[in-house]
């Protein structure tokens, strides 16, 4: 979906992520509250298994430090955005960020390892809330592995929620499929205005809270923007890279799993070697997804790399539309090359 249609959507009825995290705090369950000042301290269980989730994760937690009258403590998984937010990663991200069935397969063993090891941390933690970040095939078993040692051991557990609706509206009877989460999930987080009356017409308490690419606008700056845009300095990034202003540069996007990554940055490659007979100043931007498999990886291949090629870091959003609006002093045009993935 285009950055514009989002603006579309979201700007109309987007309540906010403090403001909505703080309603959807209350409506779940004053017993959190009550909990909470009762033990001195709020004990947030949050867990991310991907790059996009570790944005997200951690400008909620940033959100909740902002908001709780209490003093906050964090325990759970992600990635280097949250451990900025002081989460000390019970294990690597990386190692449940998986794709596909092939991929899944040689590390089911590893997955079900580290699925024990959250879930018994978790119940050492005695969390107010636990919430996990989108990854919904890992984050739904743990939420109901959970709920069950809860009522195994007759706890009164914590309030569950699960930030980033599942994609029911692309699923073959997918709506039908939320009755059954309501018996782990007590609210949803949903990012777009769709997905929150859907979501309670089938007995799923959701919020929508707007969308993250909307943040990357608003961040840094004290008040709403009057205008949805992001305006990258493309002069800016010429100068601190030291790109010539007749250079043709090549976004790419490879995106933020190491199994995407290695297969697609080949690709990239070769592509570019093909085309570089053809521009005589030709260039390649390359983001970086903060992933530490992800950032070894490109930072040995881009050692060999065809043309001249300026890694990214994730986790610089900024920098990124800087990039982005890298003009040709003739062509007046960037190419962007992505793996259909989020490389945040």
């Amino acid at each position: 979906m285009s950055l514009t249609a989002i603006q579309n959507i979201a700007r109309p009825t987007s309540i906010g992520l403090s403001s909505a995290v703080k309603r959807c705090l209350w409506v779940s369950s004053r017993a959190v509250i009550d909990a909470a000042a009762r033990d001195g301290e709020l004990r947030v269980f949050i867990f991310a298994g991907e790059v996009s989730g570790d944005t997200i994760g951690s400008r909620l937690m940033a959100s909740l430090k902002k908001l709780s009258p209490f003093p906050i403590r964090f325990s759970g998984v992600g990635g280097s955005m949250m451990s900025k937010q002081g989460l000390q990663s019970l294990f690597p991200m990386e190692d449940i960020a998986l794709m596909g069935i092939w991929e899944l397969l040689p590390h089911l063993y590893n997955i079900r390892v580290r699925m024990k090891e959250a879930i018994e941390a978790a119940l050492l933690f005695r969390p107010h809330v636990v919430v996990t970040v989108d990854l919904k095939g890992f984050s739904f078993r743990f939420l109901k592995q959970l709920r069950a040692r809860y009522d195994e051991q007759r706890l009164d557990g914590s309030v569950h929620f699960h930030y980033v609706a599942p994609s029911f509206w692309a699923w073959k009877g997918g709506e039908a499929r939320l009755k059954g989460l309501a018996k782990f999930v007590d609210h949803v987080l949903c990012i777009l205005p769709n997905e929150e009356p859907v979501c309670r017409s089938n007995g799923l308490p959701a919020t929508f809270v707007g969308h993250p690419i909307l943040e990357d606008v608003l961040e840094g700056k004290e008040t709403m923007a009057d205008e949805w845009r992001i305006e990258g300095n493309g002069e800016d990034f010429r100068i601190k890279y030291d790109v010539p202003s007749g250079a043709t540069v090549i976004s790419l996007l490879p995106g933020s799993r190491l199994q995407e990554v290695t297969r697609m940055l080949p690709i990239f490659a070769n592509t570019m070697q093909q085309l570089r007979d053809s521009y005589s100043e030709l260039m390649n931007v390359i983001l970086v997804a903060p992933n530490q498999h992800v950032d070894k990886y490109v930072s040995r291949a881009i050692h060999n790399w065809p043309v001249p090629a300026i890694p990214i870091p994730g986790g610089t959003p900024y920098l990124k539309y800087d990039a982005f609006n890298v003009r040709h002093s003739n062509l007046n045009c960037v190419l962007i090359i992505s793996s259909q993935s989020n490389c945040d």
